[in-house]
C-alpha cells in the first residue's frame, strides 16, 4: 500500500509518500517559521492561508520525486492542533480521495511523532517508554503496541517546549525558541547559574515547568543593566535553563523505565532534536543497559513521513474514515482504538 500523508497541524507544510513494502519514497516540507519570526509566534490565521498556497504544489513535488501519480491511500493530520490550519489538510484530503475512489484516514498528530522512529533503520521493537516533547506536550507514555498507550505522566501547566519559547523571549532572542536557546546556550559558562529541577524532588511522573519559567525571569531580571542584559549573561543563563530542563526530562525518563521495567526509551517531538537532551538520555540509559530511540532531526518537528508512516500502519488494519472530514484541536491519544 502506498500512503500519501500530509501533515498542517500548525505552523509546517508537510508531504510525504510511504509504501509499506519500500519504506519512505519521497517527502516534501515547507516551514513557516519565517513568516511568524515577525509576529514573535504562530498566528493561526496566517498558518491556515499559507498551507492553502503550498499545499498542492508540495503533493505534486513528492508525487514527481516517487514516480507515481496517485497513492493507494491518503493519511491526514486531524488532530490536535490549530483548527484552521487542520481544516486545510483534512479538507484537500477528503477531496483528493474522493476523486482518486481511495481509503482516507485522520491521524493523530502525537501519534505519528510517537511512531516517527519507525522510519528509522534500526527501529525500536515494543513495548517501550516513550517521552514525547513538542511545542504543547510533554507526556511519558507506555507504548505496547499501535493504539496500546497508557500514560504514565505529563505536564501540569506548560510543555517543555513553550517553556524553551517562554525562555527565549525573556532573553530577548527571536522565534522560535527551542533551537536560539540551544544554540546560546553553547557559548554558556558552565556552572555560574544552576537552576531548580522541577517537581524531582518528589515521587511520580508529572512535570511542571512554570516555576523553572519565573525563575528565569528573575535571574535574568536581577542582571539587566539599564533594562539589558550582557550577551555572556543571556548565554549564561540559556546554559542553565536547558541544563534544568534536560535534567529534569532524564530523571523522570528514569523512574519511568524502572516504574516498567521496561528497556527500551523511545524520545519523539520537536524537542527530541535538542542535543544535550539526547546526550543526557543516552548516558541515562548505558547505566541502565538500556537502549534510546529517535528519529532523524528532519522527523522530529512536524512532517508528512511521519503522518504517512501512522495513517499506512492503520489503514493496513482495515481503519478508514467514513466520509467526513475530521479535524480536532483537542484529541487524547487515550481515544486511538489498538490495532493488531
Amino acid at each position: 500500500m502506498r500512503v500519501l500523508g500530509i501533515e498542517t497541524s500548525c505552523d509546517e507544510t508537510g508531504v510525504a509518500l510511504y509504501d509499506s513494502d519500500q519504506g519512505l519514497l519521497a517527502d516534501a516540507l515547507y516551514s513557516q517559521i519565517d513568516m511568524h519570526a515577525e509576529y514573535g509566534g504562530v498566528v493561526p490565521e496566517l498558518a491556515s492561508r499559507d498551507h492553502i498556497r503550498k499545499l498542492v504544489p508540495l503533493i505534486r513535488e513528492v508525487m514527481s520525486a516517487a514516480g507515481v501519480e496517485r497513492a493507494d491511500a491518503i493519511a491526514y493530520t486531524a488532530g490536535p492542533g490549530l483548527i484552521g490550519a487542520l481544516m486545510v489538510g483534512a479538507s484537500l484530503a477528503r477531496a483528493l480521495g474522493f476523486a482518486w475512489q481511495v481509503p482516507v484516514l485522520g491521524v493523530h498528530h502525537m501519534e505519528g511523532h510517537l511512531l516517527a522512529p519507525m522510519l528509522e533503520d534500526n527501529p525500536p521493537e515494543f513495548p517501550f517508554v516513550a517521552l514525547l516533547v513538542s511545542g504543547g506536550h510533554t507526556q511519558l507514555v507506555r507504548v505496547d503496541g499501535i493504539g496500546r498507550y497508557e500514560l504514565l505522566g505529563e505536564s501540569l501547566d506548560d510543555a517543555a517546549g513553550e517553556a524553551f519559547d517562554k525562555a527565549a523571549k525573556m532573553l530577548g532572542l527571536d522565534y522560535p525558541g527551542g533551537p536560539m536557546i540551544a544554540k546560546l546556550a553553547a557559548d554558556g559558562e558552565a556552572g555560574r547559574f544552576r537552576f531548580p529541577r522541577p517537581m524531582t524532588d518528589r515521587p511520580g511522573l508529572e512535570f511542571s515547568f512554570s516555576g523553572l519559567k519565573t525563575f528565569t525571569l528573575n535571574t535574568a531580571e536581577k542582571l539587566k543593566v539599564d533594562g539589558e542584559l550582557a550577551d555572556q549573561d543571556k548565554a549564561d543563563i540559556a546554559r542553565a535553563f536547558e541544563e534544568a530542563v534536560v535534567d529534569t526530562l532524564a530523571i523522570k525518563c528514569k523512574r519511568a523505565l524502572e516504574q516498567t521495567g521496561l528497556k527500551r526509551l523511545v524520545i519523539a517531538g520537536g524537542v527530541s532534536a535538542n542535543r544535550k537532551l539526547r546526550a543526557g538520555l543516552e548516558a541515562m540509559v548505558a547505566k541502565r543497559g538500556a537502549a534510546l530511540f529517535y528519529a532523524r532531526p528532519e522527523f522530529c518537528t512536524d512532517n508528512g513521513a511521519m503522518i504517512a508512516y501512522a495513517g499506512c500502519q492503520r489503514l493496513l488494519a482495515g481503519q478508514q474514515d467514513e466520509l467526513v472530514i475530521q479535524a480536532r484541536p483537542r484529541w487524547p491519544m487515550s481515544e486511538l482504538p489498538p490495532i493488531g
